[in-house]
């Protein structure tokens, strides 16, 4: 059996401003959609509601879309036809439901040895929040919530 090609995907309020959180957190890239966004509604193929000006008033000004967004890795291939990443990607959908419980996956993000609290006070400052300090037999990390309150773990 090959190994399968995956992507994660992450259900979001505002798609946009959470790949915008994720990406500044994990140092990844904002995908570019608007060559592709920009040909289908030229062709008329999509409406144009179906799609946002991203970064608006910006020098990353683009178009995107309006229920989907995604981050890649810096150094990982990126399809020229749609700006989709081929490698290790986050994919943020847009959903109509908050968040209502405890996530049943979680990202853990492993910072430097001994910059666990520099990273966290990174975090925060892009939006996150400590949600508890956790020191363990085991180990010890940190359970963060981005801003739209995912939980995560820094180790």
């Amino acid at each position: 059996m090959n190994a399968l090609h995956w992507k994660l995907v992450i259900d979001a309020n505002d798609p946009h401003a959470q790949a915008a959180f994720w990406a500044a957190a994990l140092g990844y890239v904002e995908e570019d959609h608007s060559a592709l966004v920009g040909r289908l509604l030229g062709f008329g193929a999509v409406p144009a509601e179906a799609t946002r000006t991203v970064h608006p008033g910006t020098p990353e000004e683009r178009l995107g879309w309006h229920g989907l967004a995604g981050i890649r890795h810096p150094e990982d291939p990126v399809s020229e036809e749609n700006g989709a990443g081929l490698g290790r990607r986050v994919l943020f959908q847009r959903v109509p439901e908050e968040k209502t419980g405890k996530n049943r996956l979680h990202l853990d993000v492993h910072a430097a040895p001994g910059t666990r609290d520099a990273e966290v006070e990174r975090l925060e400052k892009l939006g996150a929040a400590v949600l508890r300090r956790v020191a363990e037999q085991g180990g010890e990390w940190v359970v963060m919530t981005d801003p739209e309150g995912n939980e995560f773990c820094v180790a």
